[in-house]
């Protein structure tokens, strides 16, 4: 089994951008955040001064700097979900062996981490629960989340 350490940062680099790319353009509930408290800083800036912190931007429009905040949040998450799996892949050799099974597990826990626990301490809008909203959001995770990342790890670990 070849190490991680002689292919750099190329697994982690393709699952994340596999997951950003396809979250931007039809963001799910949880992307239409305004302000997240993480950004906001102590004094609670607004969204705009936000967006214009992390693009380095003021001259572009809202809507472009709205999706450009949205795109690196997502990019964010997505290596910080790709270096878990990973992390847990060296510990348990299982997530290489079985990366079917693994990965579409791994994006229905994805999927209840973000709903359960970032999401609540977002400022995002809180919504009525949807089942059929779950099964969707569910099923996306596991094929644009927990599929991407088990497999990219799987192929570049070997």
């Amino acid at each position: 089994m070849r190490q991680w350490r002689s292919l750099g940062e190329k697994p982690k680099r393709y699952a994340c951008s596999a997951m950003g790319r396809l979250c931007v353009r039809r963001p799910g509930h949880y992307c239409r955040v305004r302000r997240l408290r993480l950004l906001r800083g102590q004094a609670g800036a607004p969204a705009a001064r936000n967006c214009q912190w992390i693009t380095g931007t003021k001259g572009i429009p809202r809507r472009t700097r709205d999706r450009a905040a949205r795109l690196l949040c997502h990019f964010v998450i997505a290596f910080g979900a790709a270096a878990v799996y990973f992390v847990a892949s060296r510990t348990i050799p299982m997530l290489v062996q079985h990366a079917l099974v693994s990965g579409v597990s791994y994006g229905v826990a994805v999927y209840f981490f973000m709903n359960r626990m970032v999401v609540p301490l977002s400022a995002a809008a809180k919504r009525p629960f949807s089942l059929k909203l779950m099964i969707v959001g569910v099923v996306i995770h596991i094929f644009c989340v927990g599929l991407p990342i088990s497999l990219s790890v799987r192929r570049f670990s070997k």
